[in-house]
């Protein structure tokens, strides 16, 4: 995996150091996407600031192998917001402080 987050059939895949700096031993994540900026927000169910701010969905993250990776089974937000679907490389930015993930997904 090149990228440290890919889009692949409707799931974000999350690179395993990503996970664990972010995400920790935290097993869920709230998810929202904010359509002005066209960005998918991911934080730990932890973030109760998140949830103040955004109406978010809790999400499972699945582990996919042994080194850590996880996904995001997304689908439901592609579909709702009309959001190219193909499977690609995701530009993002990590906000360390609150551990947000703001993926570009336009």
């Amino acid at each position: 995996m090149s990228s440290k987050i890919i889009l692949k059939s409707s799931h974000i895949y999350l690179h395993h150091q990503l996970v664990q700096s972010i995400f920790g031993t935290v097993d869920f994540a709230y998810v929202t996407y904010v359509g002005e900026q066209a960005k998918i927000l991911i934080t730990p169910v932890t973030s109760q600031w998140f949830v103040k701010m955004y109406k978010p969905t809790q999400f499972l993250l699945k582990s996919r192998n042994l080194k850590g990776d996880k996904t995001l089974a997304i689908r439901e937000i592609l579909i709702d917001n009309d959001l190219d679907m193909s499977d690609r490389d995701l530009a993002y930015e990590i906000i360390e402080k609150t551990n947000l993930i703001k993926v570009h997904v336009a």
